[in-house]
């Protein structure tokens, strides 16, 4: 296999032992289909060098990376799902297939599936993704990434050629496996289980292990438990803040969607907003709204106490009780963050910070119907009023619902004002993911097996990373 330099695996999450994960095999597919691969992402570990053959053996067929994890291991883990406790969960459709160091960086980095076949943990399931699923979670992890999101990437997206029933979408449908690369698979709901076992010695090792890997600065640390959870509140005060900014709705914010390093990943029935809307929310079935947009911040607060109790039965409540109570300063302090980072300005002071970003949610309120969420932030970026005013909204942004932001954001000084020079910012649009157009995406796939709109709408995509210039 031609790999690279940067190919550089380091398998350490089976050094674990068989507590933490059971050793499964890939289904073995009728069809293997290379739909999309990201080379940027494959680059990043040493694996862009694999022609399309080698790939789909590789992330088709699951032949094992050199040197890597063989075989793959479907993780263990329990979780609140709708706040209620589920001890039947585990990966039930996928698996860790292979872990790898990162080029430049040198963080750790895992490679696991999506819809591999099924597990122990498959609970009757087919342990199968749906091709729409798979193709709805390229274009969420896109999107997100371009918009500063920390989020898993989509690494490799292939059709298997077997027709899977659906209570939610038309059936038969197209099946794939999706593969994603991300810093961690260790969830809080990973902590749970040992947890709800009294296994304070798993706890214990999953705690050493998360710090050595992901937080070696606080690896000696007196109290590993309460550092490792302090970490975990910052990281998931940035996610949070930075799903408001972007305008997202995960869908589905339970404990075992969410992981120890501050990433977003699994999208399932994610939306993206189309106008300021505190309570949308994106699963049909979350029918008290307890995901929605406006109460996810509170919705990873609740997870991460759910951490914490798993925590104490190594460590004291007290400190543990004092690092959950930094999330709210923590995410206010991440959302301005993030707010001025889509506004394209500097930060100066904290209370002058808040002021903006208040002024900003204020505005997006006063617009109402006609203006939706991502041109907002397009119009505004790196606060060039005259080129907002001389767009398509300029009428909305003269009422009177924008006099303060309007003040407040001239005061600022712009971040990097030569990114408004790249072409995108020429356009009268913006680029969106809202969910009338990846309906649009799917159907050009599913009727005509027509695939343009759908890499038409990644290359764009990719154009507005290029252009906004954020930083994760």
């Amino acid at each position: 296999m031609p790999v690279s330099a940067a190919y550089r695996p380091d398998p350490q999450f089976p050094a674990l032992g068989p507590d933490f994960a059971d050793p499964v095999a890939a289904a073995k597919f009728p069809q293997t289909l290379l739909r999309f691969r990201n080379d940027r992402a494959a680059a990043s570990v040493g694996l862009d060098a694999l022609t399309d053959e080698e790939w789909i053996a590789h992330f088709g067929r699951f032949e094992p990376l050199p040197d890597n994890i063989n075989p793959p291991l479907a993780l263990r883990y329990h979780g609140h799902q709708f706040r209620v406790y589920n001890p039947e969960l585990g990966d039930g459709r996928g698996f860790l297939f292979a872990q790898m160091r990162e080029a430049g960086t040198d963080r750790l980095l895992d490679l696991g599936t999506k819809g591999s076949g099924q597990t122990p943990w498959s609970r009757q399931g087919d342990g199968r993704l749906t091709l729409k699923g798979g193709v709805r979670e390229v274009l969420a992890t896109a999107m997100l990434e371009a918009l500063g999101v920390p989020t898993s990437r989509s690494f490799s997206l292939i059709e298997t050629g077997e027709a899977l029933w659906r209570g939610d979408e038309p059936s038969p449908t197209r099946s794939s496996v999706l593969v994603r690369l991300s810093h961690s698979h260790v969830r809080f709901g990973s902590f749970q289980r040992h947890a709800y076992v009294e296994a304070r010695d798993r706890i214990g090792a999953l705690i050493d292990y998360s710090l050595s890997q992901f937080y070696p600065e606080r690896h000696n640390a007196p109290d590993r438990a309460t550092a490792l959870l302090e970490a975990a509140v910052e990281r998931s005060a940035h996610l949070a803040g930075r799903w408001m900014a972007a305008g997202f709705v995960h869908g589905v914010l339970n404990t075992d969607n969410m992981n120890i390093t501050g990433e977003s990943f699994d999208y399932g029935p994610y939306r993206f907003l189309p106008r300021n809307d505190p309570g949308f929310t994106a699963a049909y079935f979350d029918q008290t709204g307890l995901y929605a947009f406006g109460r996810q911040p509170e919705a990873v607060f609740w997870n991460l106490q759910q951490l914490g109790g798993a925590f104490t039965l190594v460590a004291d409540r007290e400190p543990l009780v004092d690092a959950l109570n930094r999330f709210p300063p923590a995410y206010r302090r991440a959302l301005s963050a993030a707010v001025l980072a889509r506004l394209g300005v500097r930060s100066r002071t904290p209370e002058l910070d808040a002021a903006l970003v208040n002024a900003a949610f204020r505005a997006l309120a006063s617009g109402g119907e006609p203006l939706r969420w991502e041109p907002f932030f397009f119009d505004w970026f790196c606060a060039d009023e005259a080129r907002a005013l001389a767009g398509l909204r300029g009428e909305i942004y003269r009422q009177e619902g924008f006099a303060d932001f309007r003040r407040l954001l001239v005061e600022a000084e712009p971040d990097r004002p030569e990114r408004l020079q790249a072409a995108y910012f020429a356009r009268p649009e913006p680029e969106e993911l809202l969910y009338d157009e990846i309906e649009a995406i799917w159907a050009e796939i599913a009727e005509r097996d027509d695939w343009t709109a759908f890499e038409a709408k990644l290359a764009a995509i990719e154009a507005a990373r290029l252009a906004w210039g954020y930083a994760a």
